[in-house]
């Protein structure tokens, strides 16, 4: 099993540095400008993993916007696609490395982005934040959680919700389980019944899919000031809380199904009425209810529902997919043009409906996301916060990397102490 999962995240160098960075139809590197009407324009890079349905069409918005609002620029797609952005965050920190920056690339908003910031490859994004008023706009733990020694490195365009149980009513109905469970103890207890009922109790997907159920019943078990404790300087790893939380998550993990290729077809297992629970972020909901051409077109509350993952209720465990202004861009006006529209009510309001997320911003145009998406505004603007492991919030790469192995010889071990003493070990490694 363990081979499986790392033989199908499995990514080489020499075939990411053979990659070519475009966007849309296998457009060429940027020169630097274009000329339209006799009159050069100068070409802004923006690097990002975005190419999939729903993601694309809400760059395509955004980037309607600004060039609508910047006649003098053009825009260069140098999205890179596949792998989670794994391979555009590889072929990134080879240009990096290079001196040869894009303009302005996407990372997750947080500690991931603390690799760069170290290694003086970011400029801070103080006075922007100033001119723009974002303090105001952008709610204040965000704003903490995205700050390093007092600066800022990045503009949210959005935000993802981690903590999400997906679940089939009707599979529910019949093991005799009344509804979404509330607690940890409530969802081992469902669990159980949807087993003796011979449906799978839990659907997981490749290994990091594991790792976001483990972020999820830290969360669920520790509560949210404990959890977010855990990435402050000196944090308890080792502590009877922790160990509790952890064989929660052993014993949760025992009720999952074969593991399948990625989230989407653990997903489509629930949808499809073969499983009863998945814990996995809101970007599922696109894929529940999106038309077939890019989803299972699937009725919500009917063939899937949703709930806050069991013991997370009040807390909106996020991840926000943000861009940067690196040393040395080409274009640094551009890339500073490109950042005020990421951050406007306008461009965030474009590209959010359509990506499946909602705005990071407190005054958005509430009428614009339904169904989930309301729910999911709604909690934004009132519940804690706390920071996704897995996607980039609460620990920097290296330190993912740790927990990543110390969770792939889990899956194997099913060893409580191990896991335990190394993700102490990691966190006293890396928390800073």
């Amino acid at each position: 099993m363990r081979r499986r999962w790392l033989g199908a995240v499995a990514i080489t160098m020499a075939s990411l540095l053979g990659l070519t960075a475009c966007g849309g139809g296998g457009t060429a590197a940027p020169t630097g400008s274009a000329t339209g009407g006799g009159e050069a324009k100068k070409q802004v890079e923006v690097f990002s993993w975005w190419t999939g349905p729903g993601e694309a069409d809400g760059l395509k918005a955004m980037r309607g916007i600004f060039e609508q609002q910047n006649p003098n620029l053009t825009f260069f797609d140098a999205a890179v696609a596949g792998g989670s952005g794994d391979k555009a965050k590889a072929l990134l920190q080879s240009k990096l490395q290079g001196g040869e920056p894009p303009d302005t690339f996407q990372g997750h908003a947080g500690a991931e982005l603390q690799g760069y910031i170290k290694a003086g490859q970011l400029e801070p994004l103080n006075t922007l934040y100033d001119e723009l008023k974002l303090k105001d706009v952008f709610p204040q733990q965000l704003v903490e959680q995205i700050s390093y020694q007092g600066q800022i490195y990045s503009v949210p365009v959005n935000i993802h919700r981690s903590n999400v149980l997906w679940f089939n009513p009707a599979v529910l109905k019949d093991a005799g389980v009344a509804g979404a469970p509330k607690t940890i103890e409530e969802f081992i207890a469902a669990l159980e019944k949807v087993k003796a009922k011979g449906k799978i109790p839990l659907s997981i997907g490749s290994e990091w899919t594991v790792t976001h159920l483990m972020e999820n019943v830290l969360l669920g078990s520790l509560g949210t000031d404990a959890y977010n404790a855990l990435f402050k300087p000196g944090a308890d790893w080792s502590g009877p809380a922790v160990t509790k939380a952890l064989e929660n998550f052993k014993t949760i993990l025992s009720y999952a199904g074969d593991p399948q290729d990625d989230w989407q077809p653990a997903a489509k297992q629930v949808a499809d009425g073969q499983a009863a629970f998945n814990i996995m972020g809101d970007w599922a909901y696109g894929y529940f209810h999106n038309p077939p051409e890019g989803g299972l077109g699937k009725v919500s509350k009917t063939d899937f529902d949703w709930a806050p993952a069991p013991g997370t209720e009040g807390t909106f465990m996020w991840l926000s997919d943000s861009f940067t202004l690196p040393k040395g861009a080409k274009n640094r006006d551009g890339a500073l043009a490109w950042l005020k529209v990421a951050a406007s009510k306008e461009g965030q309001d474009a590209f959010n409906p359509k990506k499946g997320s909602i705005p990071a911003r407190k005054d958005a145009d509430a009428s614009l996301y339904t169904d989930y998406l309301a729910d999911s505004l709604k909690d934004w603007g009132s519940n804690k916060l706390a920071g996704s492991i897995q996607h980039g919030v609460s620990v920097n790469q290296p330190w993912l990397a740790a927990i990543t192995e110390a969770v792939g010889l889990f899956i194997g071990s099913k060893d409580v102490a191990g896991l335990q003493k190394s993700l102490a070990e990691a966190a006293k490694a890396n928390a800073q």
